[in-house]
This record gives structure tokens, C-alpha cells and sequence, in this order.
């Protein structure tokens, strides 16, 4: 961030019900780069999806936005309540160039917070000021070029995954991309499976479809059948030129066949023709499996800063379903039947935005 600037800004909480506000603030996002995860359209798509209110506020000097806090006010009757930037995302976070800028914005929000009971923040980014806890060691990002064709693109990835992804290649599955019913469908069934099999409660389908319905042409899933019968599949968003594989996951099967290195590299291909030149494939948790794979395919990681802040008094909200806090939990999710699991697992994930 730039040196301070002589002006102080202005802070208020946006307006975003009102169109122009909205796309005063869209506009904002993306002459700063901000990720897809700061758009208001990324606001809508979850309060929409979840019930989970949109919020954010504005820095403005001279009627000029000169920075922006993304905010998602989550409630939860199991993980208790916060302001979360952004929710449901890997990203978030102050949005602006200047230092100053940020710090007001981080103090405005302590001060929201308080106003909507909120007893603690979870940014998805670094915080300008005193009070904060912030952490570079817990998450790390992996992003990489998408190479110009297919056979640099399978050279780019280490010889020995490189093997797993021609089975895949070769096995003789079948690879559709859309966004109709039948995709989501199929998106819907096989991700709700792979999250309960890891032990963690599946999002209501109605935040997929919001995500699909508003962002329109830059989110579409990908899909991996065998026999016809889907396997593997990827909700993906589209955002300044890079993909972001964000929700997907795989049945037991995939794994022996390797539809997950199928779909992945698909999507690299199919990234390709809609102009992408950059592959984000998320956050993991450090050292963890999804970490270990995603170095695997080449990818380097890149720690993340988030940054936490509670209410003096209050107890801080653990909603991290890798928390040791939840092993038994999660132990007993993954044995539950999939009716079951998939009935109840939306009320919960709510909650873990």
C-alpha cells in the first residue's frame, strides 16, 4: 500500500441494494485488482445462497472510492455470529492503496461489529492496526500459468503425476461442460458425496445455483463421467483472466480411475479457450493432503495472511472444520448415509462461511 495520503477519508457502510452503488464499487474492484472474492456480485451471490447478509463499507474522499471492505454478517446457532470478509471465500479482505485507508476501514469494522453483535472479524487477507491476530502460517494459495496447448501443458506438470493424468486421459471417460440443470445436477451430487466422505457438511445447492445464475458466463462446471454416470466435477469462476476450480470433488471411484487429474486438466484446456492464462487452485491447509497434491501438479505454494479480531471478553469463533476441536465430528460424519448427510448438512454449513 501507498504512504498516507494528506486527506483522511470518509467511511460508511455501502449502500448495495442500489444498482449504482453496486457498480460504482465493481468498478473500484477491478482498477485495484481486487479478487473475484471482493466483488458485490460475490456478496449477492452468497446472501442469496445462504440467507447470509450482504454487507461492506466504503472509504470514499471527495465522492471518489478510494477503498472497500467486503463483508458477509454470518450467523450461525452452532458457530455463533461474525463478520466475515469475504464469506464463503478463500480471499477477501481490505481492498485499497493506501495505509491509512485500510486502517479506517479495519477500525470501522470493529465498530460494525459491535453494532450487529458481532463479537469477532475473520478477514481473508492482512489488517492495518492495533487488535488484530494475524496468522501467514495456517493456509497457503497455489496460481500458475496455463501453458499454450495441451502437450506443454501435460510437460509443465513433474514426470510422475504427469503419468496419473495420461491414465486419466486414457481411460476412456467422458468430459462435458455447462451450466444447465443437468450439470448442476450431476455437480451437485458428486461434490455433496466427496465433502461428506471427508467429513464435512455439503453447502445448499441454492449458493451453487446463485453463484451460476448471477455470474452468468464466468462460472460453469466441468464434469468427468465413466459409463455415464458422473464421477468427478468442478463449479469453476472466471475473473481477470484466471480459473478458479473453487467447488469439486470426486466419488470413491475417481480416485482409482483418475477423473480428479482429468478434470483438472480438462479445465485447464477448456480455461484456455475462454482466454485464461492463469490456473488458481486455491487454498489448502499447510502440509495437509490437498496441500501435498496441489505441489504435485507444479504448482508452488504461497502463504496466505489472514487476520482475526474479537471482541474484548469474547470468546473467538472456531469454525474451521480441519479444528482438532472437530475430529470426533467429523469421524461420525463421514459414516453417515448420504440422504442423511446431504438433509441436514446444509443447515450446518451456513454456518461455516
Amino acid at each position: 500500500m501507498n504512504a498516507t495520503n494528506a486527506l483522511a477519508a470518509m467511511v460508511r457502510r455501502a449502500e448495495l441494494d442500489y444498482p449504482a452503488e453496486a457498480a460504482r464499487i465493481e468498478t473500484f474492484v477491478a482498477a485495484l485488482s481486487g479478487s473475484v472474492f471482493h466483488r458485490p456480485l460475490w456478496l449477492r451471490a452468497v446472501e442469496q445462497g445462504t440467507q447470509q447478509s450482504a454487507c461492506g463499507l466504503i472509504a470514499e474522499r471527495d465522492g471518489v472510492i478510494v477503498g472497500w471492505l467486503p463483508l458477509t454478517e454470518v450467523h450461525s446457532p452452532l458457530f455463533g455470529r461474525a463478520l466475515v470478509s469475504s464469506g464463503f471465500a478463500v480471499g477477501g479482505g481490505v481492498l485499497t492503496a493506501e495505509s491509512t485507508v485500510a486502517e479506517q476501514l479495519c477500525e470501522a469494522a470493529k465498530s460494525l461489529a459491535l453494532s450487529l453483535s458481532c463479537p469477532g472479524i475473520e478477514l481473508r487477507g492482512p489488517a492495518t492496526g492495533p487488535g488484530w491476530e494475524e496468522r501467514r502460517d495456517s493456509h497457503c494459495g497455489f496460481v500458475g500459468p496455463i501453458a499454450a496447448d495441451d502437450e506443454a501443458q501435460l510437460l509443465a506438470i513433474p514426470r510422475k503425476h504427469r503419468a496419473e493424468v495420461r491414465k486419466g486421459l486414457a481411460g476412456g471417460l467422458e468430459v462435458t461442460t455447462g451450466r444447465d440443470e443437468a450439470e448442476r445436477s450431476a455437480h451437485y451430487a458428486v461434490y455433496a458425496e466427496s465433502v461428506r466422505n471427508l467429513g464435512t457438511p455439503v453447502f445448499p445447492r441454492s449458493l451453487f445455483d446463485a453463484v451460476l445464475d448471477l455470474f452468468g458466463p464466468d462460472a460453469d462446471i466441468l464434469t468427468v463421467r465413466a459409463g455415464g454416470v458422473p464421477v468427478a466435477s468442478v463449479l469453476s469462476l472466471y475473473h481477470q483472466g484466471a480459473v478458479l476450480p473453487y467447488w469439486g470433488g470426486g466419488v470413491r471411484a475417481a480416485r482409482q480411475l483418475r477423473a480428479n487429474e482429468l478434470m483438472y486438466f480438462a479445465l485447464m484446456g477448456h480455461a484456455r479457450t475462454k482466454g485464461c492464462t492463469l490456473f488458481d487452485f486455491g487454498r489448502s491447509k499447510t502440509g495437509s493432503g490437498p496441500y501435498h497434491y496441489k505441489r504435485n501438479w507444479g504448482f508452488e505454494p504461497q502463504p496466505l495472511e489472514y487476520a482475526h479480531w474479537t471482541a474484548p471478553g469474547a470468546k473467538r469463533r472456531d469454525a474451521d472444520p480441519t479444528s482438532p476441536a472437530f475430529a470426533r465430528k467429523i469421524a461420525i460424519w463421514q459414516r453417515l448415509p448420504l440422504p442423511i448427510a446431504n438433509k441436514i448438512g446444509p443447515w450446518i454449513a451456513r454456518g461455516l462461511a
